[in-house]
């Protein structure tokens, strides 16, 4: 079977301009791809069009929006996800403006399509007393128990975002007079910021237990599993909820019932 236009054009946009010509993120990349993923599944169930047979004339402006209702009533999704859909089949389209002049009106169309409003949730954030609450629960005699420890407190040290966090290897750590920790942030945009002289003392000797000044770590995760493998964003949620409902227990008032992991970061910009 011949491949379609649409095929030939996502491959391109997929496997050459998003990772060499815009440098954007192994994360941002997968996070599109799984948009199309879901479009193509569209197609097929709700359109009934072949995957293999899915031209770019198929995608107009009406089923693009009958594909972002049905991310929002079929799969439950929430306006927020639907506008990150929609900025994905956007990007694919500002793409494409450049490469098939002759579907130019088509594809305006598509990108003509707006996102849709929604109120900004109101995010939780600890106080002073309530980071020491959380951080006094990780058992500090057990090995997850000290590394749990030393990840929530630099989660709100350093203000990381999830992904920056599990990301880190040893030599984004150095150890001088004043301790920095680098942190590759959205579109690969690095940014060195500075630690405590009592976060640097706990994430030291945290690494020195983890063997993790030998040269030959320099590879391996900070922060890792059972298996020796980075943690994943799940992973690091469960561990922030886990301590945040024992901390709950203890004092309800210091822990807001919607914590996350951005609230460290939001905390730490708040202090």
């Amino acid at each position: 079977m011949k491949p379609t236009d649409f095929s030939k054009y996502l491959t391109d946009f997929f496997g050459t301009y998003l990772p060499i010509e815009c440098g954007v993120s192994q994360n941002t990349i997968l996070t599109y791809s799984y948009t199309f993923s879901l479009l193509i599944e569209f197609l097929k169930e709700q359109e009934f069009i072949n995957p293999q047979r899915v031209t770019l004339a198929d995608i107009t402006k009406e089923r693009i929006i009958n594909f972002l209702q049905w991310l929002e009533e079929d799969r439950h999704c929430s306006v927020s996800t639907r506008n990150a859909r929609l900025a994905a089949i956007r990007s694919f389209y500002s793409y494409l403006q450049y490469r098939d002049v002759k579907g130019m009106f088509r594809y305006h169309e598509i990108m003509s399509i707006r996102k849709k409003k929604t109120a900004a949730p109101e995010m939780a954030y600890l106080t002073i007393d309530g980071i020491k609450l959380i951080l006094s629960q990780p058992d500090l005699k057990t090995r997850y128990g000290r590394r749990d420890f030393v990840l929530l407190s630099l989660l709100y040290d350093s203000g990381a975002r999830v992904q920056e966090l599990i990301d880190l290897t040893p030599p984004n750590i150095e150890f001088n007079d004043t301790a920095t920790v680098k942190l590759c942030g959205k579109g690969n945009k690095a940014r060195i910021v500075p630690l405590s002289k009592q976060q640097a003392s706990n994430l030291k000797k945290y690494m020195y237990d983890e063997g993790l000044m030998k040269e030959d770590r320099h590879c391996v995760p900070i922060f890792c599993n059972f298996h020796g493998e980075k943690l994943s964003r799940v992973a690091v949620l469960n561990i922030v909820k886990k301590y945040a409902e024992i901390a709950r227990k203890k004092s309800p008032d210091l822990i807001p019932e919607n914590l996350g992991c951005h609230s460290f970061r939001h905390s730490k910009a708040m202090h």
